[in-house]
Formats: C-alpha cells, structure tokens, sequence
C-alpha cells in the first residue's frame, strides 16, 4: 500500500487522484496507526523547512517514519519541502532536519547569477538524470516537471544526486539514498511525466 503522510503540508488529495486513475491503491496517514501497512510512503510538502519539521513532530509520525525507513528499509518519496526535510538542515531555518540523505538546503544566490534570475524559480523545467534509476524509468530524454522553490538540496556527496536542473545554476533536482528518495519538483502537478514518475515509484 502506497501511503501519502499527511502532517499538515503538501497536496495530499493531488496524490490520491493520481494513484485512482493509475488503478493504484493508495492510503492517507494522519496518525502513526495509519502507517500500518504501508509498503512506501510520499512525503510531501509545501511552505518553510520549520514549519514542516514542527508539524511533522507535532503530527506523532517522526519515530514510527524513523523506524520504517531507516530499519524496515520502506521506500520513501520525499516531495518539495518533504524532499528538503530529508536533508540536515537548511538556510532557511534553524531546526534540524530528518538527515536521511546526508547535504544540506541552501537558497539560490540570485545575485551572483549571469543573468540575474528571480525568485521563486517557478514554472516547468527540464530534468536531467545524472544516473539510471528506476525512479526515471522511460523519462531520460525530454522530461519536463513543474517548480516552485527559493531553496535547492545541495548534496554532501554525488552518490547522492539523481538528476539535476538549472536555474541559474546547475543544482540537484533529486536525490537518493538506499530506499530514500526525494524530488524538488512537483509530480503531482507535471501532467504525464509526473504520473510516469509515481507510476515508476510504485513499481519499485
């Protein structure tokens, strides 16, 4: 069973219909008893990395997701901010994050950029796997996904990037580690090739 947390943040229901029409059973966790069964989670996520921590916290889940991921080895899709959080910690705010992927999240340095971009990078943008994965099974070429951010994953080390895009600067648009996952862009919102995304998380 696919289970998208929900701790307050994210387009839960996005998820939801998109796993309906791909005849994928899927569930929505709001207390640690819903992550009862779940054979892979989305983590995802909308607004401050702060906020997101707190809510997580308050939400019960952290020490059962804790367990699940780093123990039971459940794959995790971490979305958005739900990809940041899985980072250490980030410029953006003062709380630690889960640390599941080891790096750190920093804000795009629009003013040493040539030409100078705005903020937030918001739009479709292409993305590039930087190593074969499943995860990007049938999306090497042309893949396009929808953004928003002001913040980018900066990975402490290459075995964890997976793809990258360019805003200015060429940064990491999805990491991996083991079972865990994370993706800066939007499926949920990038019609086909992010349909084909969580069909393939699905499959893992």
């Amino acid at each position: 069973m696919i289970t998208i947390i929900d701790y307050g943040l994210g387009n839960v229901l996005a998820f939801v219909n998109v796993y309906k029409r791909l005849h994928i059973p899927a569930s929505v966790a709001r207390t640690p008893d819903d992550l009862r069964g779940a054979t892979k989670l989305i983590l995802p996520g909308v607004g401050a990395f702060d906020h997101a921590m707190e809510l997580l916290h308050r939400s019960g889940m952290r020490k059962p997701l804790d367990a699940m991921v780093l123990e039971q080895s459940v794959p995790v899709l971490g979305v958005c901010v739900g990809m940041q959080i899985l980072a250490s910690s980030s410029e953006e705010g003062q709380s630690s994050g889960l640390g599941w992927v080891p790096g750190d999240v920093r804000k795009f340095d629009v003013a040493a950029m040539q030409p100078r971009m705005q903020l937030p990078h918001m739009g479709w943008n292409d993305v590039k796997p930087v190593v074969p994965s499943p995860l990007f099974a049938g999306l090497e070429q042309g893949a396009r996904f929808y953004f928003l951010h002001s913040y980018y994953f900066h990975c402490a080390s290459d075995e964890s990037r997976l793809a990258d895009s360019e805003y200015g600067i060429i940064f990491s648009c999805a990491v991996h580690r083991r079972n865990m996952y994370g993706v800066q862009f939007h499926p949920e919102k990038s019609h086909h090739f992010g349909t084909r995304l969580l069909q393939n998380f699905a499959e893992l």
